[in-house]
This record gives C-alpha cells, sequence and structure tokens, in this order.
C-alpha cells in the first residue's frame, strides 16, 4: 500500500507515462488504459470496485447501445438514396460542401458520428469523382463537420455520454441539454461557415490513392507472359518461385480471357497465361533476368479496368495493426490480396508481405469472389470503394422502426424515459424485426472502446480518490486566478484541447473531470460552466489525425499528410474555442464574470 501523501504524484505520474505510451504508440489504448488501472490497484489507490463502477455506469451501457443501433442502421438502410436525393442537381464543389456539412452536422446529433464518418466516406469520395474534385478538398471537412454536429446533443459522440457519467457519479448533476443545443448550434454553424468561405482554401488538391492506381497502372502493376519453354509452366506458384520476391508479388494471372485473383501458392502455372505483378515495379526486368522464362510483352495491356481494384482503410481497433500482411494471412483471410499500400500520402514501396500496417493506412486491394463474404463482419478495415449493396428493408420495418424512435425520443424529452431506456427500446424493435442478429451484435461490439471506457471512469475515480486532482487545480488557480475564474476556464479548455489532439477524447475527459469538479469546488462556483467547457474541448480534435477516429478514417483516402491538419484544424480550433467560451459566458455570466 502506498503512503497517502505520495498517492497523488503516483497517480499523476503514471497518467503522465500511460499517455506519453499512448502518443508515442507504444501501447494500444485499451491496454494502457488497463495498464494504468492494474497500477492504480496495485498500490492501493483503487479497489475492485472502483473498477466495476464503470460497468454498470448507464452512460457507458447508452454507448454500446448507440453502437449497436448504428451498426444495424448501418446493415439495413441504404444512406446513399437520401443522399443522392438531398444532393440531387448540386455540382458546384462549394454548395456541395455547404449541404454536405450541414446535413451531416444535423445527423451527427442524433447517430454516434463515427460510424457516419464511416458510412459517408464512399459517398463523399465518390462523388468527388463524379466531379473532378479532389477527395482532400471534402473529406476532412466531412470529418470536422460530425465532430461539431456530434456536440449538439448527449447522444452525439461517446464525449458527452462518457463526461455525463462521470457527473452522475460525482453527484453534481448531468449535463444540460439545452446548453449543449445552444453551443452546438453555435460551433457548428460558424465552423461550417467559416469552411466554406475562408478554409477550403488551404484544404490540399491531391489525387486520391485508388484514382492515382487506375492512372498509373503501369507502375503499380505489370504483365508477364510465359516463353513457349519456360522451365515453370506445370509447377505451382509456390515451387515456381513467384512468392516472397522483391519489391512485387504475383496477384493475378489471366488464363482464357478468365481473371484468376488472388492467386494460390498452389495454383499450377499454364501455357499461356498472363502473370500480373504488382509493389515495386522497378524490379521486374531482375525478375525477367531470373532464368525463370518470362518477358516483357511487346505492347503492355492494362487489364486494370477489368479488375476490381478495391480501396479500403485500416481501422483504428484493427487486429491487422502491427501485423504484416503474410503474417495476418490476409489473403487467406478476405480472399483479396494488397497490390499497394499508402501512407501518409505516399506509396510504400519493398515487400508488401513484409510491411506492418499502421490505422489510417490505405489498402488498394484486389479481391476475389469471397471477398464481399468474408468482410461482411469485420472491423478491421473500412471499404472506401463501393463493393456491395446494402439490404433494403421492407417499407414496414421502416416505418415501424421510424415512428418506435420517434416515439422514444419525445418520451424522453418528456422525462418519461431516461436515454439508456429510450434507446433499449429502440434496439429491442430492430432486434425483434430481424435487423440485427447474434453475428451483427458480435461485430459491433468494439471491445477496445468499451474497454476505455470503462477504464477511464476508473482512472477520474483515482484522481478524486487521492486529491491528483486538487493538487492540479489548485496549480491551475494559483497561474490565472489572478485573471479571474474566466481565464481559469481558458486555462482548463487549453489543456483538455492538448490532451484530446495527442491521445483521445475519452482520455482527455478522465483527467479534465475531476480537475474541473476540484476547481469548482475550491473556487465555491457553480461547476456547470467548466463540464460543459471541458465536453466542447475535448471534443476539439482538429489539430490531428490521431485525436479522433473520424479523422483516422479520413486520412488516408483523402490522401492527407500531419501538416494538413494542423494548416487547418488550428484555424478551426482557434475559432471552436472562441465561440465556445463565447457561448459560455452568454449561458454562466453570472459565475464566470462575477
Amino acid at each position: 500500500m502506498l503512503p497517502a501523501h505520495l498517492q497523488p504524484y503516483f497517480v499523476i505520474g503514471i497518467i503522465i507515462i500511460g499517455f506519453v505510451l499512448l502518443y508515442r504508440s507504444v501501447l494500444k489504448p485499451a491496454l494502457a488504459f488497463l495498464a494504468m488501472v492494474v497500477a492504480f490497484l496495485v498500490a492501493g489507490v483503487l479497489s475492485g470496485s472502483d473498477v466495476l463502477q464503470g460497468f454498470g455506469n448507464p452512460s457507458i451501457a447508452s454507448i454500446i447501445l448507440l453502437l449497436l443501433i448504428t451498426g444495424a442502421l448501418r446493415k439495413n438502410f441504404n444512406i446513399e438514396i437520401l443522399f443522392d436525393w438531398l444532393f440531387k442537381g448540386v455540382s458546384s464543389y462549394r454548395t456541395f460542401l455547404l449541404r454536405m456539412m450541414g446535413q451531416v452536422a444535423v445527423l451527427s446529433s442524433i447517430i454516434n458520428n463515427t460510424p457516419i464518418v464511416a458510412i459517408l466516406t464512399p459517398y463523399v469520395f465518390s462523388w468527388g469523382q463524379r466531379h473532378n474534385i479532389s477527395p482532400s478538398k471534402l473529406l476532412l471537412p466531412l470529418s470536422y463537420a460530425t465532430i461539431m454536429g456530434g456536440m449538439i446533443t448527449i447522444i452525439g459522440t461517446s464525449t458527452t455520454l462518457v463526461l455525463n457519467g462521470f457527473m452522475i457519479n460525482a453527484n453534481v448533476g448531468t449535463l444540460p441539454y439545452q446548453a449543449l443545443l445552444t453551443l452546438g448550434a453555435m460551433v457548428s454553424i460558424t465552423g461550417i461557415l467559416f469552411l466554406t468561405g475562408f478554409a477550403w482554401r488551404l484544404l490540399p488538391n491531391r489525387q486520391d490513392a485508388l484514382a492515382a492506381f487506375k492512372a498509373n497502372a503501369r507502375e503499380h502493376v505489370v504483365e508477364v507472359q510465359l516463353e513457349p519453354q519456360s522451365k515453370i509452366i506445370g509447377q505451382n506458384v509456390q515451387d515456381a518461385g513467384l512468392r516472397n520476391l522483391k519489391g512485387l508479388y504475383l496477384v493475378e494471372i489471366l488464363r482464357n480471357e478468365k481473371s484468376i485473383s488472388p492467386v494460390s501458392p498452389s495454383e499450377t502455372v499454364q501455357q499461356d497465361d498472363i502473370l500480373l505483378f504488382a509493389g515495386d515495379t522497378d524490379d521486374i526486368v531482375d525478375l525477367t533476368k531470373a532464368g525463370k522464362g518470362l518477358r516483357l510483352p511487346k505492347a503492355t495491356r492494362h487489364h486494370t479496368n477489368n479488375v476490381e481494384a478495391i480501396e479500403a482503410v485500416v481501422n483504428t481497433n484493427s487486429r491487422l495493426i502491427g501485423s504484416t500482411p503474410k503474417e495476418s494471412e490476409f489473403r487467406n483471410n478476405y480472399d483479396a490480396a494488397i497490390v499497394a499500400i499508402h501512407r501518409n500520402g505516399e506509396k510504400l514501396s519493398g515487400k508488401i508481405g513484409q510491411i506492418k500496417l499502421q490505422a489510417g493506412d490505405v489498402l488498394l486491394l484486389f479481391a476475389g469472389r469471397r471477398f464481399n463474404k468474408r468482410t461482411a463482419n469485420q472491423r478491421d478495415f473500412y471499404v472506401i470503394s463501393k463493393v456491395r449493396e446494402i439490404a433494403r428493408p421492407s417499407k414496414r420495418k421502416s416505418w415501424s422502426l421510424a415512428a418506435i424512435a420517434a416515439i422514444a425520443v419525445v418520451l424522453v424529452a418528456a422525462n418519461v424515459f431516461d436515454l439508456f431506456t429510450s434507446l433499449l427500446i429502440i434496439f429491442a424493435t430492430i432486434a425483434a424485426m430481424g435487423m440485427s442478429s447474434v453475428e451483427d451484435i458480435r461485430k459491433d461490439l468494439d471491445l477496445n472502446l468499451i474497454s476505455m471506457l470503462v477504464f477511464s471512469i476508473a482512472l477520474g475515480q483515482a484522481m478524486i480518490n487521492t486529491g491528483a486532482g486538487k493538487l492540479v487545480a489548485g496549480g491551475l488557480i494559483s497561474v490565472f486566478e489572478p485573471y479571474g475564474i474566466l481565464a481559469i476556464l481558458i486555462g482548463l479548455l487549453l489543456l483538455t484541447t492538448l490532451l484530446t489532439s495527442f491521445v483521445s477524447n475519452v482520455g482527455a475527459i478522465a483527467i479534465t473531470f475531476p480537475l474541473a469538479l476540484e476547481l469548482s469546488q475550491q473556487l465555491g462556483i457553480n461547476g456547470m460552466p467548466f463540464y460543459v467547457g471541458i465536453a466542447y474541448a475535448a471534443s476539439a480534435a482538429f489539430l490531428t489525425p490521431v485525436g479522433y477516429q473520424t479523422n483516422l478514417i479520413v486520412y488516408g483516402p483523402g490522401n492527407y499528410n500531419f501538416k494538413d491538419f494542423v494548416r487547418v484544424g488550428l484555424p478551426v480550433t482557434v475559432l471552436y474555442l472562441a465561440v465556445t467560451i463565447l457561448g459560455l459566458c452568454l449561458l454562466y455570466g453570472d459565475e464566470l464574470l462575477g
């Protein structure tokens, strides 16, 4: 048991170390949170009941239900039909930008914003391609609009739900719906107008990875023909030495006008086969000189228009992260071959099978017939190019679900039901109509996110139990108190924004809520402006791609780099925080300015 007088410093030290490891990607988020909680348990800072408290938190349960509901909506409803109708006749870039961001912000206020970006990225991506507009001019505004719109209501983002859980545990009330609506509308409207009117000029104009692949097929995919007396004819791909080649690998065989892709190691090479190799094609000359009876055709025919080139982006919680395609048996598991990997806007060179994948990597795939089936229930990557149709439920199911959802929302607004009960009713309706299966539930439950949420509550409790929050709050007060309560609030918001830019919104809230609680108690004022303020600051994830999952989803498809986020995100962050502070002064002027 650690002595009581050392516990606050121990907690602060462990949290700093934990978030440094998170920032440097030494540990995955869920593992880092678990390690910090275990350290606190061993030191006697937390008890078992403190940790288990998070599992019974109604806000955590509400987030789980939201994940399941949005997953069912994504599976059963073709949202492209709605957006085709909403954007009918729109061909102007700025008109589309304005309408897209406005409508997405509203949608994100009632549906968790991460699935919204996952659903709409393919639509916005394809709209840009149809109108000769680079996805890099569209996808970052999509992510930003969902972040801002998610703050209009308490259910729009996990940030507000987690904070609400903290507040309930601390017996300081709940987040006021009216304040969220007012501030959320203010930051969304000003942010969207700023992006449409000014910041769009700061967005890069880059060709997306898939378009670059199609435009430079010779760079990525090279045809090789067999000499009549080639010694590899009759051998399988493995024995012919056509696997684990330097800088490229065999992705397709054209045989009698038919395509074989992906190519199995046991596939037998036959006379007149045309072999397509992908990767670093500078090494193709070495291959033709290797004595295997291979040669380049006199007039290379580009068959890539007939090949289903699919683009996917690696999810932040993917099992693929840290593994090579070869280690993860990517080809066997998904019936697809990776043609190229793009990271930070550049195509990676070398043996693709030996490149360790990272979150946000864009994978260019050649898909086999079983690709759709094998990826239907996976969470390892988001498909950006459209490869399957979304099932359409019957009109009876659609109208029934809409009616029950509307009634549940009204009952919540009238304080008849709480949020958890309302969401449970909606999900029960979805399950009863057969719109969600056990397999769907297993797929949509993000265990990494749930673990982070539960452990974050334990971290906040450790700061409260040991007085670590009081210690840091006292330091903030001593620095900013001479300038007034508003200056203290600004300092707290800047700290929260810094944290959320480099770790996560959940982590930022876990650190700053105990500070906000202690600040309000030491100052003897209503803590609500502090709680509402850190909710908005924890969602100000505009500066870095790692700050929020929606940024990582668009990072690869938009062909962005870190500097793009700083260049566009810095003015957006300054405006967002300025509007938030102004709104807090309008709502809580007596506490902040009195």
